[in-house]
């Protein structure tokens, strides 16, 4: 027996180092993700698994949600930033500024390949639309959140979080601008809004989406056209503050002074939520075309879920010096108005920046 326990000791040791090596090499192949937690339903809980709809929002830290998915190590190596812990409604332009300089100096790290935003989902098609605007790399990008708390029955939180870290980890997600994971879809950030408040299948854009996740797999169908993130001529490391814009959304019997009220506190822009194409009502003329001249910006979006605004149609924006937002709802237009303004308060100018992005 003596002379084969220094052989066996050998060959257990051999067994050892090689399998430590191999598991050593599969982590290091693995993409490194972060993942930026600020709040929301997906860090929510309910006071029963029957609670869908009905619970606190941004109650569990990152490092429980990430551990709530064991599966995420077998895609990625995973750390997690508690960047806010609050409901999306409560996201303000500060906070916006803080999170994409976050994100913005991540990007710039060689040992990250991609980032996982959590948040809220009132407001990610905000902040999905800013990030997209204002960080300055190919690397993927991906905001997520949940319609229903992880305590509930058929919480989505689980998959879309997963979901999410396969696509930051993945090499054809990048190049492809600020991506929004939901429900199984892959949705450009440009694009996706919130469209029900009570489904998981919430978000869609009228575009369509880019493509799926199935079972830690991306598959792509199309890719964005308008410009993004390495190709936008905005840049987080050059913004410290947003303007202040305004939306004053619109219907029958207006009063025309809510535009007067946005300006009194502190607008910039105002954004136009009109009806069908953006109209504005004959007796909100004259307010709009006053406030235009004393040199607040006048942007017609529409407050219809999809199509867009056609310039010099139902006004004519030219002789009114107005902007018309195209396809951005009311609160993406506002998000690219405070954007701009950064940088220009050239009517023309805006003008091309929202045919542009």
């Amino acid at each position: 027996m003596t002379t084969f326990r220094t052989p066996l000791r050998s060959l257990i040791a051999l067994f050892l180092s090689t399998a430590a090596a191999v598991v050593f090499a599969q982590a290091a192949t693995k993409p490194q993700v972060v993942v930026l937690a600020t709040g929301g339903t997906i860090a929510g809980a309910g006071a029963t698994a029957a609670n869908s709809a009905t619970y606190q929002a941004a109650k569990v830290p990152v490092d429980k949600l990430i551990a709530g998915v064991p599966e995420l190590a077998d895609v990625a190596n995973v750390r997690g930033e508690q960047v806010f812990q609050i409901a999306s409604e409560s996201f303000t332009n500060d906070k916006l500024v803080t999170l994409a300089k976050r994100v913005a100096h991540l990007a710039k790290d060689p040992a990250v390949d991609g980032i996982v935003v959590t948040h809220g989902t009132d407001t990610l098609e905000e902040t999905s639309f800013f990030l997209n605007l204002v960080v300055h790399t190919d690397k993927p990008i991906v905001v997520v959140g949940s319609m229903r708390p992880g305590t509930a029955m058929s919480a989505d939180g689980m998959l879309n979080l997963y979901n999410a870290v396969v696509l930051a980890g993945d090499k054809e997600s990048r190049g492809k601008g600020v991506l929004v994971a939901m429900n199984d879809d892959i949705l450009s950030g440009r694009d996706v809004s919130k469209r029900i408040n009570i489904k998981t299948s919430a978000f869609g854009s009228q575009w369509g989406a880019l493509g799926m996740v199935v079972e830690g797999r991306s598959y792509w169908f199309r890719a964005p056209v308008k410009r993004h993130t390495v190709n936008s001529e905005f840049d987080i490391e050059t913004i410290d503050a947003l303007p202040n814009v305004q939306i004053v959304y619109g219907s029958g019997n207006m009063a025309p002074e809510l535009y007067e009220a946005a300006v009194k506190a502190g607008a910039k822009a105002i954004i136009h939520a009109g009806t069908g194409n953006g109209s504005v009502a004959n007796y909100a003329v004259d307010t709009l075309r006053k406030l235009r001249g004393d040199g607040i910006q006048i942007i017609r979006s529409a407050r219809v879920g999809d199509g867009f605004v056609l310039r010099n149609s139902e006004q004519p924006d030219d002789k009114y010096d107005w902007v018309v937002a195209h396809d951005l709802n009311p609160q993406k237009a506002k998000i690219l108005a405070a954007v701009a303004l950064t940088k220009t308060s050239d009517t023309k100018e805006l003008q091309r920046i929202f045919w542009a992005y």
